[in-house]
């Protein structure tokens, strides 16, 4: 179904670290250590500035995927693992993209599933890997008949 999506990458998008989306963002998680948003704390750090969540990622814009047209309910979030070279600064912009690593079928109880596999990357301005994530995305038979008629 997404075979012929394999390596297909969006065009890099840039974002904001901003200070209120991570102090929201880290609010909406139910971690509110101090690094996140006490502006002293982030002086008085290692970084020398407040740092964004691990999983903050998940709010950037990481651009449009030409022909990966996914519907907007019915997917399952399989699983999403993130990998920093360093943290996320706040008050920092980055260049966001994902690329489709990987799409597979597989025949189960309920009909045939795909698994849909996207690495997304962060970069900053002069183009040095901040972080990867990878999304596994899992498309259930149900969603599957629905998306070919």
């Amino acid at each position: 179904m997404y075979s012929d999506q394999i390596g297909k990458r969006s065009n890099k998008v840039k974002n904001l670290v901003e200070r209120g989306a991570v102090k929201k963002f880290a609010e909406s998680i139910g971690d509110l250590h101090p690094i996140y948003f006490d502006e002293e704390t982030g002086r008085r750090s290692r970084y020398k500035s407040n740092i964004a969540p691990p999983t903050f990622p998940r709010v950037f814009d990481y651009g449009e995927i030409e022909g990966l047209n996914l519907p907007p309910k019915g997917l399952i979030h399989g699983e999403q693992t993130y990998h920093y070279e360093r943290p996320l600064l706040v008050g920092e912009e980055i260049r966001c993209y994902s690329v489709v690593e990987n799409y597979t079928e597989k025949k189960g109880s309920q009909g045939t599933m795909g698994i849909l596999v996207v690495q997304s990357y962060g970069e900053s301005l002069e183009g040095k890997t901040i972080f990867t994530s990878k999304q596994t995305v899992i498309i259930t038979e149900a969603v599957r008949k629905v998306m070919v008629k």
